[in-house]
C-alpha cells in the first residue's frame, strides 16, 4: 500500500478511483474499464508533474522522509557487490544506525558508510531511527582509517535527523565523537564522496558527509537542525516548522546555488519511492563519474582540494 503525503490527495483519489475500476473489471470480466483507466492515469501523470513542479521546502522535508524511500540498505544491495559490514568501534560497542564496511563498486574495492533509518517498526527500532550514538561515528572512523590504509575511496551515504541527543550518548562523547569523525573526513588522501539520500540533520550528517564531492537527491533536504527544532528555537511553536524551512534553505536547489553542494541528482516525478530503480541508476553514474574524475589525482591534492572546497563555502554570497 502507497503512502500518500498530505499534500498528494489529488492523486491519492485518482489511484483510489482506478484501483476500484480494476477490481471492478477482474470482478466482472464483461465490463471493460481500460478506456477510463488509461485517462485517469493520464490525469494522474499530469496531476503529480503539477504537484511535483512546485513543491515548497516543508513539502520536500516530507518527501525526504517518506517512509517507502530507499534507504542505505538499497543502494548498498544495488549499486555494490560483496558489501561485508563491519561492527563495532573497539571502544564501546556497536550501534546499527550507522552501517560501514568494505564493498566493490565496479569491480573495485570501496569503503562503504551510511545511515540506516530503518523500514518497519521493528528495523526502526534496531537501527534506532537512523539516529548515530557515539560509537557509531567512532566505527565510521575505523572504517575510514582502514579505508587511508588500504588506498580505498570512501563512498558515504547521508539520511539521518541528526545525532542521538540522548543522555546515554552525551556521556559518551557524542560531540567529541562528531568532531572526531569529521576530521577524519578531512585528513584523508582517498577520494571521498557523499550523498544525501534523505534528510541531512546538523552534525549527525556532515560527520560522514565532509567529501571532496557531495550530492545531494533532488528532494533530499540538509540543514543544521530539523525545521521542528529550529521553530521550537525560534518562535517556541513547533507547529511553525513550514515557515522555518523555508527561511533556513535546506532544499538541494539552495545549497547547490550557495556552494554547500556540488550537484544535484534528478528524482523521478513523485520523488525516489515512486521509481527506486532510477534514482539507484542515476547514483550509480554519479558514483561512478566522480571516482573516474579524481583517480588521477594525488593524495595530497585530494586532501587540500577537500579542506579548500569547505573553507570556500559562504565566501562568494
Amino acid at each position: 500500500m502507497h503512502n500518500y503525503l498530505d499534500f498528494e490527495k489529488p492523486i491519492s483519489d485518482l489511484e483510489g478511483k482506478i484501483r476500484e475500476l480494476k477490481k471492478l473489471a477482474t470482478e466482472d470480466e464483461s465490463i471493460d474499464t481500460s478506456e477510463e483507466i488509461g485517462r485517469l492515469e493520464t490525469r494522474v501523470r499530469e496531476a503529480m508533474e503539477d504537484i511535483y513542479s512546485k513543491l515548497n521546502p516543508w513539502q520536500k522535508a516530507q518527501v525526504a522522509r517518506h517512509p517507502q524511500r530507499p534507504h542505505f540498505v538499497d543502494y548498498a544491495a544495488a549499486l555494490f557487490t560483496e558489501f561485508t559490514p563491519l561492527a563495532g568501534d573497539r571502544g564501546f560497542g556497536e550501534d546499527a544506525a550507522i552501517q560501514a564496511g568494505f564493498a566493490r563498486f565496479g569491480g573495485k574495492p570501496v569503503a562503504l558508510i551510511g545511515q540506516e533509518k530503518g523500514s518497519d517498526t521493528k528495523s526502526r527500532i534496531k537501527h534506532n531511527f537512523g539516529m548515530p550514538k557515539p560509537e557509531g561515528y567512532r566505527k565510521a572512523i575505523r572504517i575510514m582509517e582502514m579505508a587511508e590504509r588500504f588506498r580505498m575511496p570512501v563512498v558515504t551515504l547521508v539520511d539521518t535527523a541528526g545525532a542521538y541527543p540522548g543522555v546515554n550518548a552525551e556521556e559518551r562523547g557524542q560531540a567529541e565523537a562528531i568532531a572526531r569523525s569529521t576530521e577524519m573526513c578531512l585528513k584523508l588522501s582517498v577520494p571521498m564522496i557523499s550523498i544525501v539520500i534523505g534528510e541531512g540533520g546538523s552534525g549527525g550528517a556532515i560527520a560522514i558527509a565532509t567529501g571532496n564531492r557531495v550530492y545531494m537527491l533532488e528532494h533530499s533536504i540538509y540543514s543544521v537542525i530539523s525545521p521542528e527544532g529550529a521553530a521550537s528555537i525560534l518562535w517556541r511553536d513547533s507547529t511553525r516548522a513550514r515557515e522555518a524551512a523555508t527561511n533556513m534553505k535546506i532544499t538541494a536547489d539552495d545549497l547547490k546555488s550557495m556552494g554547500v553542494i556540488d550537484e544535484i541528482i534528478p528524482e523521478p516525478v513523485g520523488g525516489a519511492h515512486r521509481d527506486p530503480d532510477a534514482v539507484l541508476n542515476r547514483t550509480r553514474d554519479v558514483i561512478e563519474k566522480a571516482l573516474k574524475e579524481m583517480s588521477s589525482l594525488s593524495g595530497d591534492a585530494l586532501r587540500k582540494a577537500r579542506r579548500q572546497k569547505f573553507l570556500d563555502i559562504g565566501r562568494n554570497l
